[in-house]
């Protein structure tokens, strides 16, 4: 039993840099948003007010805020490709590439055990980091005085706003032990691990409209949508037929002008496809949940895989 509790303490020791880098990261990272909620946000909101009572009025402040938080949505969102990197090359590669990993189950510790320690440690250490800068970065985003941003459909902020960041950073831990477990080699395993986040981060942002019901709004004429609604698509009704972005353009001037335009080209009404900003929270969890299913799978996968080769 000693041996076995001592093994999170011996994956503390060994791993400690990169425990220690991350930390440091965290804290960084939330220093920076609590400065611009603190500091830039009201400069940003002073220079509003004084541009109110200006027809012509520069608002660098607040485009500087904008900017920062989208670096800082980006920082988050990315974070689990380093945690992919770090996973793929020394969680488990370099152990099993040195010889570590076979002594250690000589010395009662049964290679599950030894497995479960490497995973845990880590996975906590991702989980606190997340849940310190995912509220952070929402009160930050929600403090955004120009209410200019890239939107809460924006690639990276859609994911830094919600416990996406976390699945995200499980998954790249998942799938590094298990490309480690593989190829036995930290460089080839650290390529493959970062590759395979990026796809799955890449072809999971291409899907995520699709990942709930979109909302379609038709109407005689073209309408705006509901604030903070993501927009997909727009266009007319040609005969009741959806045309997005027609050659012609829009139907512009008086109503009667508008009008005959309309009749010209066949034009019977507008439409709208987009997904309102209540949307986001299933868009984010159902994101979140296929990200956490590939991590399941993938760790399962690891510990037979580890079961077969040292039976």
């Amino acid at each position: 039993m000693n041996a076995v509790s001592g093994v999170p303490w011996t994956v503390l020791r060994l791993h400690r840099p990169a425990l220690a880098l991350w930390g440091a990261f965290v804290a960084t990272v939330a220093g920076l948003l609590v400065w611009a909620v603190e500091v830039q946000a009201d400069k940003a909101r002073a220079e509003l007010a004084h541009c109110a009572h200006h027809d012509t009025c520069s608002t660098i402040a607040t485009v500087d805020y904008g900017d920062l938080l989208r670096w800082a949505a980006v920082v988050v969102c990315c974070s689990f490709y380093a945690v992919a990197a770090w996973a793929g090359a020394s969680l488990v590669a370099r152990e099993l590439e040195s010889g570590t990993a076979r002594l250690a189950w000589t010395q009662s510790v049964s290679p599950a055990r030894w497995l479960a320690a490497r995973l845990a440690v880590p996975a906590l250490a991702v989980t606190l980091g997340g849940a310190v800068l995912v509220p952070l970065f929402r009160w930050a985003w929600s403090n955004n005085p120009d209410r200019l941003d890239d939107g809460w459909s924006g690639f990276n902020t859609f994911v830094a706003l919600g416990p996406a960041t976390v699945a995200y950073g499980l998954c790249a831990l998942a799938v590094g032990a298990l490309t480690g477990l593989l190829l036995g080699r930290a460089l080839p395993a650290l390529g493959v691990t970062f590759a395979v986040m990026l796809l799955l981060n890449q072809v999971l942002g291409a899907c995520r409209a699709d990942l709930w019901p979109k909302v379609t709004r038709t109407g005689a004429t073209e309408t705006a949508l509901p604030h903070r609604a993501w927009q997909l698509e727009n266009g007319v009704l040609v005969h009741g037929r959806r045309v997005a972005n027609p050659d012609y353009g829009q139907c512009v001037g008086t109503a009667a002008r508008i009008r005959r335009c309309a009749a010209d080209h066949g034009i019977t009404g507008h439409y709208s496809v987009y997904h309102p900003f209540s949307h986001f929270w299933p868009l984010h969890l159902v994101e979140t949940g296929i990200v956490l299913a590939v991590t399941t799978a993938a760790t399962a996968v690891t510990f037979r895989l580890l079961r077969r080769r040292t039976a």
